[in-house]
């Protein structure tokens, strides 16, 4: 029996796909998405803080539309990203967003007004959308079909560590020195090493994936040989395919959760007396349970399939939500965010994974980027969702509402998605 990481042979050119054969570069990219997560977890405990505090919003739609111009910002830029990465080639896509994070931590910094924040978070939108999506795109093309899940779960593992690093690591900051300007040099850092990283050592995989779509050319379960129109590949990925398009409405929804998490739960714990310091914990908690375990739930999908896992993940997520909405307390609330983020790593590789599952390699970057249009779209909803909710029926209900869409959203999963891993 093969090994499914050892190097493919017969490529096109002598390209080489598989984890094995491309660890240097695969390990490069995983750093560099490190770095693309710390720069949105500089925001995640600071920020709706800030917000309150420094700028007196006391409106919760008010203060969470931070969150709305990254949302819709970064849901955009994913959708241009992956047909810029096809059309132009993935490195110039990544330096591009490395080059537009560069004044986001000095924004926040310097900003006299919440305009100013507004501005830095679409700006961070850009970054996140060019930079998170081009190198998901570059790992899958890395690795080929036989690890896309593994690959991931690396991929996320790293984002979201760092971001939930990067959060605590704030916290800590702001609660010694304040919440302006320290806890932001850490942005700063982060957005210097990844435009000398992304220039100086990270290589085009465009030509892997071409590579592999030479030994795909048989038709996909779309019915189609190789290309596809971008409308054609919009269409299939928002409504027309039931994997695709499943995929694509629960990473909205689970993005939609993550809003909440981001911008109303700080506000609650604040609201019951909990320290600058223990907010940044359990804002962190979260996402590095998410990010740690995506390496387990990535690799995992690769064995059981996608569906049930996404279904379990979702499922959790909605039980972790309203337990956050009873709680009242740190020990009940830590339990809660260790729930969510365990949910949160079960769905957010393995939705990715459904996505390289289906797409031809021909036209698997514009299906992720459609695929991450919409998934970050739900940042925007959520944050305005939960936000109005939160203005007429108060925080707690905001979170009710939030568990019971996530619990219809894997409910739907369960009933609409077919099962798209081989193995499976």
């Amino acid at each position: 029996m093969t090994d499914p990481a050892a190097p493919a042979s017969g490529h096109p050119g002598g390209i080489r796909l598989g984890l094995r054969a491309n660890l240097a570069q695969f390990a490069l990219l995983v750093a560099v998405n490190a770095l693309v997560g710390g720069m949105l977890g500089q925001e995640r405990t600071v920020l709706p803080l800030l917000a309150e505090q420094a700028f007196h919003l006391s409106a919760y739609t008010a203060a969470l539309t931070y969150i709305v111009a990254f949302g819709a910002t970064k849901a955009v830029t994913n959708f241009l990203a992956g047909t810029w990465s096809d059309r132009y080639g993935r490195k110039p896509v990544l330096i591009a967003g490395w080059l537009i994070a560069l004044p986001v931590p000095l924004l926040l910094i310097w900003a006299p007004s919440w305009g100013w924040v507004i501005f830095a978070n679409v700006l961070l939108g850009i970054n996140q959308g060019l930079t998170w999506s081009t190198t998901v795109v570059m790992k899958i093309d890395l690795v080929g079909p036989a690890r896309r899940g593994l690959a991931m779960g690396l991929n996320e593992a790293a984002g979201y560590g760092a971001l939930a690093a990067t959060a605590m690591a704030t916290g800590a900051i702001a609660a010694h020195t304040g919440l302006r300007p320290e806890p932001f040099f850490l942005g700063i850092a982060y957005a210097a090493l990844g435009l000398g990283l992304s220039v100086l050592a990270v290589h085009e995989t465009r030509e892997h994936a071409r590579a592999e779509a030479a030994l795909r050319p048989a038709p996909n379960n779309l019915g189609h040989h190789g290309e596809l129109t971008t409308r054609q590949i919009t269409r299939a990925t928002s409504i027309g395919d039931k994997a695709l398009s499943s995929a694509s409405w629960a990473g909205m929804v689970n993005n939609l959760n993550d809003a909440l998490a981001w911008g109303i739960f700080p506000l609650l714990y604040a609201a019951h007396g909990l320290s600058i310091a223990r907010i940044g914990l359990l804002a962190a908690l979260y996402p590095a349970v998410w990010g740690l375990g995506q390496i387990l739930t990535g690799w995992w999908s690769d064995r059981i399939g996608r569906k049930h896992l996404i279904t379990a993940g979702m499922l959790v997520q909605a039980a972790a939500i309203g337990l956050v909405a009873v709680g009242a307390s740190f020990p009940v609330w830590a339990l809660a965010q260790i729930l969510l983020g365990a949910g949160t790593a079960m769905v957010y590789p393995t939705l990715l994974a459904v996505i390289g599952d289906v797409a031809h390699p021909a036209w698997r970057a514009r299906a992720v980027g459609v695929y991450r249009l919409w998934r970050d779209g739900g940042f925007a909803v959520g944050a305005l969702l939960a936000g109005a909710l939160a203005d007429v029926f108060g925080l707690t209900a905001a979170i009710w509402a939030v568990a019971a869409l996530t619990a219809a959203s894997g409910l739907l999963v369960a009933i609409r998605m077919y099962e798209t891993h081989p193995r499976a």
